[in-house]
């Protein structure tokens, strides 16, 4: 069966869902095609219980659902986040087709793309990718060596603490998820080991203000990519912060004075034992010149705006540099019954028929635009801009690639 269709959105989470509103409002012909059952699962399927958003409630900017609450300095809960996003299509009468794979984006000899599922074939004169960047867990080979009687957890499958098995936690990546869910493991009285990355640090709260409230006046989120110092910058591990404010901020030197063990990276597992990098020490430094430098940048820009903002001195914790940087642990000796691989993911867009992909398989593009007359990707962290893949932003992308749709002719059978 052959369906002709003038826009195809391959997927239903914010990137979609926003281009979904705008051409809608336009009145533009279009599909979003869902693999899940619901619009925006990852929210649901890939975040744990107590998750909450790290991006304050005023940035939650989703088109015709911004926040409009009592708790704008608040931070959205997993559920309440999931509850927008399964209620949005049905507000706004988007044609949302869930439970349907896309298998195929390929070229139409007579024009557009053919877009294969298992039960039909679109022909469309626009095809909008919106998978997102997150699409599979980065599991590494040596998890293999890992003994039997060792749960093994991605950060994704993470729900809370009463879901793992009795003992110790070895947690693998010390960006935002890894961090938090270590908090989370040790408050509950696990033991807890944490191998570390390179990943910076955010205060949660600087001088009186959420620190993205002063990275959007700043206009640091508003950075173009072509800011960054090489096209591998775009895929740095997010910073770790906390995600609520009754949570304070996250710092490896305040879990090490708490009782959290911190490793260095891990690098094989042989024997039951996990083989360690001995840099440590080093991950700390980067995390702490992280913070430092941006804390810099705010107070020069405090200055240079002459803002009226209270003088703060934030703590310089060196419990970690006392730690020995381990080369070796024991999985066995030191208790620890899971692990929970918080390493990132992978995305793989082999899917488009076209040779559009850089060496690292990122769309080649400009704002969503790519050198494929009709073709368009959105919500990829740094499509356009730093926030092109949060909700602060996509909304921002989404609207600029519609407008290009609008400009060409609709489709016709």
């Amino acid at each position: 069966m052959i369906q002709t269709i003038d826009t195809i959105i391959i997927g239903g989470g914010q990137g979609g869902l926003a281009t979904s509103y705008y051409l809608k409002q336009q009145g533009r012909e279009h599909l979003i095609l869902e693999q899940s059952d619901q619009a925006g699962a990852a929210w649901r399927d890939g975040r744990w219980d107590s998750f909450t958003l790290v991006t304050p409630n005023w940035a939650f900017r989703l088109p015709g659902a911004e926040y409009s609450g009592d708790a704008p300095g608040g931070f959205l809960h997993r559920d309440e986040v999931v509850d927008i996003f399964a209620g949005y299509a049905g507000k706004f009468d988007l044609p949302l087709r869930l439970n349907t794979r896309v298998s195929a984006v390929e070229a139409c000899p007579e024009g557009g793309f053919w877009v294969r599922t298992a039960d039909a074939t679109y022909r469309a004169r626009h095809v909008v990718v919106a998978t997102g960047l997150f699409q599979t867990p980065r599991i590494p080979r040596l998890a293999e060596h890992v003994p039997a009687g060792v749960v093994q957890l991605y950060s994704g499958d993470y729900r809370n603490p009463a879901q793992l098995p009795e003992g110790g936690v070895l947690v693998v990546g010390s960006s935002q998820s890894g961090c938090q869910i270590a908090q989370e493991l040790h408050q509950s009285g696990r033991p807890v080991y944490l191998c570390t990355s390179g990943a910076g640090r955010i205060p949660r709260t600087y001088r009186g203000r959420d620190i993205f409230a002063w990275a959007a006046q700043m206009g640091f989120s508003d950075r173009t990519v072509d800011q960054l110092p090489s096209p591998k910058a775009k895929f740095a591990a997010n910073p770790h912060m906390a995600g609520k404010t009754d949570g304070g901020s996250l710092n490896l030197h305040q879990f090490a004075r708490d009782g959290i063990r911190l490793l260095g990276r891990l690098q094989d597992v042989q024997d039951g034992k996990v083989l360690l990098a001995g840099d440590l020490h080093d991950n700390l430094a980067k995390a702490d010149k992280f913070e430092a430098d941006m804390l810099q940048g705010i107070d020069a820009y405090i200055a240079q705006a002459g803002i009226e903002a209270p003088l703060e001195t934030v703590p310089h914790w060196q419990d970690g540099y006392a730690l020995e940087a381990l080369r070796e642990l024991d999985l066995a000796v030191s208790g620890i019954r899971t692990i929970i691989w918080a390493i990132g993911y992978d995305f793989d867009f082999s899917l488009v028929k076209f040779p559009i992909f850089d060496e690292d398989g990122y769309p080649i593009q400009q704002r969503g635009l790519t050198a494929q007359p009709g073709l368009y990707f959105v919500g990829l962290p740094w499509l356009h801009k730093q926030k092109s893949g949060l909700l602060a932003g996509v909304a921002e992308d989404a609207a600029h690639i519609v407008q290009s749709i609008c400009t060409e002719p609709v489709c016709s059978a």
